[in-house]
């Protein structure tokens, strides 16, 4: 009995052990084939040999192509107007062609209306002319009319009082000698002296009349009628501004009711601006137009530029004067950036929330250019000749320090380089590598152990190296 449980017992060890030499087996194979594909796999790996050639390095924004000179055709009728009709953009017109109407139905009625005020004013300001000139007319007959008959009247009065009593005087004194005869009664005596201090009496009321009319009687009248004078010219030069203003007001009105025609100053093409960001439509049949607001331009075609908007990254490296080639849909044109905006505009969702300055870049005169027509200008910021070159792809970040993994017979390895300047595709190599190098690509795909030795290099296969991701 205790011999079967024991050969039982030691059937089932074996069985076990044969089992767990069975699976030792095969993790060892499947560690020898892993290692082997993946020797394949590194051995296999895409390479590029470092080589010495020319960098062109860039700046390319989309943009759009436009004219540097527009005639801006704007509106000039005050406060805002309905668009009824307004020519398609991209037409080519001739000089005196209309290319806008405007509702014009409120300015025609202010156009009656000022003309109805303008006619009341000129109404009231005729009348008050004739009063003017009445007025004038009554001043002058006053003081080279009236007043002279009355000063004349009262001094030949003034001179026949005087006159009688010189008489009276001498009659006086002949009366003595008569009275002393017996000739004359005393009361014929006294008729006469009477007759005397009346003659001197009447020569004292004319005189103080001629004085009276002299000193101030003529003041007097010839104030008041000067006074009604500047009266009513006061009132006609009022009433005359007002003509002026309401002519004025009619004139604008007149004047704006043409504006609601707008022709064109000069053949050749015209075009619709591009509606602001923060405007939810651009002109259009219906739409509202203030004064001053650009209806249409009328672009130079012979001065041609693409504008663009630059990262602020890179706005740095781009100034004006360098050269840039520009592609359109059908051609490609060299350029010359001209101006590169000091400040930017506010970013906002139309921009992607991104901060771009805007670029200027001139074209040359080129027949067949549309503004509006999508553009991409690649802006030459630097060019290198002669230098050590290696792909994007092939260099790794870590801390700041830039890697490569270059290909050698005992396989790859990890060299510590120094990078210049780049463009998208190759980048410069100033220090780890030499001519005749080859770097593996994509080396975030070769994730072999690696650690780091003396000479900067790294063979694969060290546990404890790796690489950084």
């Amino acid at each position: 009995m205790n011999v079967e449980s024991n050969s039982s017992k030691l059937t089932i060890f074996v069985k076990i052990a044969a089992t767990v030499a069975m699976l030792g087996g095969l993790c060892l194979a499947a560690v020898a084939l892993a290692g082997r594909f993946r020797k394949d796999e590194v051995r296999n790996a895409m390479t590029h040999v470092v080589s010495r050639g020319n960098l062109l390095v860039t700046v390319t924004q989309q943009g759009t192509l436009e004219s540097a000179e527009n005639l801006e055709i704007k509106s000039k009728v005050r406060g805002y107007n309905a668009v009824l009709w307004i020519v398609d953009s991209g037409t080519i017109v001739d000089e005196g062609d209309v290319l806008v109407r405007l509702d014009a139905l409120f300015i025609q009625e202010q156009v009656d209306e000022r003309t109805k005020y303008s006619n009341w004013s000129q109404s009231a300001a005729d009348d008050s002319a004739a009063r003017v000139a009445r007025a004038r007319i009554a001043v002058e007959e006053y003081d080279q009319g009236r007043f002279q008959s009355e000063l004349l009247t009262l001094e030949k009065d003034v001179a026949i009082a005087r006159a009688a009593l010189q008489n009276a005087r001498e009659r006086i004194r002949h009366i003595g000698v008569m009275a002393d005869s017996g000739y004359l009664s005393e009361l014929e005596v006294e008729e006469i002296q009477f007759a005397v201090k009346q003659a001197v009496l009447h020569v004292q009321l004319k005189q103080t009349q001629l004085e009276v009319l002299k000193n101030f009687t003529h003041k007097e009248q010839l104030q008041t009628l000067k006074g009604e004078l500047a009266s009513v010219e006061a009132t006609h030069k009022a009433n005359v501004e007002r003509v002026m203003a309401d002519n004025s007001r009619r004139d604008r009105a007149v004047e704006e009711l043409q504006y609601c025609v707008v022709k064109a100053p000069r053949s050749g093409l015209v075009i619709h601006p591009d509606a602001a960001q923060w405007e939810t439509a651009p002109i259009a049949e219906g739409t509202n137009v203030h004064q001053n607001q650009v209806l249409l331009l009328m672009p130079e075609l012979n001065q041609m530029q693409v504008k663009v908007g630059v990262h602020e990254s890179a706005v740095k490296r781009v100034k004006s004067g360098q050269s840039a080639t520009v592609e359109l849909p059908t051609r490609t044109l060299q350029g010359v950036v001209t101006e590169v905006a000091s400040i930017t505009k506010p970013a906002g969702w139309w921009t992607g929330n991104q901060v771009r300055y805007d670029t200027i870049v001139s074209l040359p005169p080129v027949d067949g250019l549309r503004p509006g027509t999508s553009a991409e200008a690649q802006i030459e910021v630097a060019r290198y000749e002669s230098v050590l070159l290696i792909p994007v792809a092939s260099i790794a970040e870590q801390n700041d320090r830039s890697y490569c993994w270059m290909q050698t017979p005992e396989g790859p390895v990890r060299r510590e380089i120094k990078a210049g300047d780049s463009n998208d595709v190759f980048t410069i190599v100033t220090q780890g590598l030499q001519e005749g190098d080859e770097v593996l690509l994509n080396p975030y795909a070769y994730e072999a152990p690696v650690v780091e030795e003396s000479d900067g290099e790294t063979p694969v296969g060290n546990p404890n190296g790796g690489l950084s991701t």
